[in-house]
């Protein structure tokens, strides 16, 4: 079926993933107009750890993630939580999730998303460069750090296995594990350094700047909750579904049944740190924490909470939060902060990037889990070839909603 030439789109949804597409669309001429719902974006879009996460090449449904679960779950001490008020969200996800580990499976899906994620950063350089805001991103790398010895010599045999198409890891050097040292109640047992990798000086300052140039280049924003049906009544030649976890809704009444779960993370800030600027964002693996110094303050992320998108904040995240930064002697040095937000993921943790088979209008592209950030302007880049079916050089079968069949 060939398809005219597309003049005007609708994105719905208005974060980092929404953002991208817009500008990708623009930059082949379409007139663009966004909707996004008032209150949404922050919340699902500045409250990450600001990496660009290149070195994530493994999906997180594994085998391995299946073993590991028992012992980190939050009465465990560890970030993983199933709200018991929420087994109609996280029990068809979770059974989902298990058939997607089988060794065919996530092999299929480590290729996928490494072909993603050598595409990334470069994608992220060229957007940054063209909106001029390359100064938003740090091309530093990060830090895995293990606070005792038994944890360190088990990810140091997982690492010698480590093979990702895009990263590499090193030991740190004597000045960065002085550095990184000097900042906590006791160093580290042990940590290496990823290369390859980048993050943002700040998600909330690199959301601004996207939407600044969005508006600047003749887009419109429209603060209201989108349907799909008044979307498709528009007149946009085309409508893409970009609105996190509330995009299976949307794809639902055109009879796409996609298993989209709100698997949400928490962090507390703090305006005022002595953590200096110029250290990497550091995840203490063993804790599940990542503290990140951005341009409004040290932030510290973690959990993985899968509910309702709706469902009331747990305050016990935050005060966990509270007391690993306590122990580790993260310089808070102000009042702290809280957010809580949604990460949009299926169960394989692979992205939904593609074209409706139900109606060739409408693209889509969410599901991006732990990676929203990392995968945006690539997710745009993909989506504005699909707009004018250009024939691209990545394969996007593996991404596509029919994937979960009914």
């Amino acid at each position: 079926m060939t398809l005219p030439s597309p003049r005007g789109a609708l994105v719905i949804g208005g974060g980092i993933v929404g953002l991208s597409i817009g500008l990708a669309l623009q930059a082949r001429g379409l007139a663009v107009t966004m909707v996004d719902a008032a209150g949404e974006r922050a919340p699902a879009s500045a409250g990450n750890a600001g990496q660009i996460a290149v070195e994530q090449h493994e999906p997180l449904a594994s085998l391995a993630m299946i073993r590991a679960l028992p012992r980190r779950l939050m009465s465990m001490g560890g970030p993983v939580s199933f709200p018991p008020g929420a087994v109609g969200q996280w029990l068809p996800f979770g059974l989902r999730l298990i058939r997607a580990v089988s060794p065919s499976r996530f092999a299929q899906g480590k290729q996928a998303l490494g072909a993603l994620l050598v595409e990334a950063l470069p994608a992220w350089r060229r957007l940054m460069g063209d909106i001029g805001a390359s100064d938003l991103l740090r091309n530093q790398g990060n830090i895995v750090a293990w606070e005792s010895v038994a944890g360190a010599r088990r990810a140091r045999a997982a690492l010698q296995g480590y093979a990702s198409p895009a990263a590499r890891w090193r030991d740190l050097t004597a000045a960065e594990a002085e550095a990184l040292g000097g900042q906590l109640r006791s160093a580290p047992a042990d940590a290496v350094r990823f290369e390859g990798t980048a993050s943002v000086a700040d998600p909330a300052a690199v959301l601004d700047a996207l939407r600044a140039a969005f508006l600047g280049r003749g887009g419109t924003v429209e603060v209201r909750t989108a349907t799909l049906a008044e979307a498709r009544r528009s007149g946009a030649d085309l409508v893409i579904v970009a609105a996190g976890v509330r995009s299976a809704r949307l794809m639902r009444e055109i009879g796409h049944e996609v298993p989209l779960i709100a698997e949400r993370g928490y962090h507390i800030q703090s305006a005022q740190s002595r953590w200096p600027m110029d250290l990497t964002s550091v995840l203490f693996e063993e804790r599940a924490l990542v503290a990140t110094r951005f341009r409004s303050g040290l932030r510290a992320t973690s959990f993985i909470e899968f509910t309702h998108p709706d469902a009331e904040p747990d305050p016990r995240k935050w005060e966990r939060l509270k007391n690993h930064a306590h122990d580790l002697g993260l310089p808070f040095d102000s009042p702290v902060e809280t957010w809580y937000g949604s990460r949009p993921t299926l169960p394989d943790y692979l992205p939904a990037i593609g074209r409706s088979s139900r109606d060739p209008r409408v693209l889509y592209a969410f599901g991006h889990q732990h990676l929203g950030l990392t995968l945006g302007p690539i997710t745009g880049d993909l989506v504005a070839s699909l707009a004018f079916a250009e024939a691209g050089s990545m394969e996007l079968g593996p991404f596509a909603v029919e994937r979960f069949g009914r």
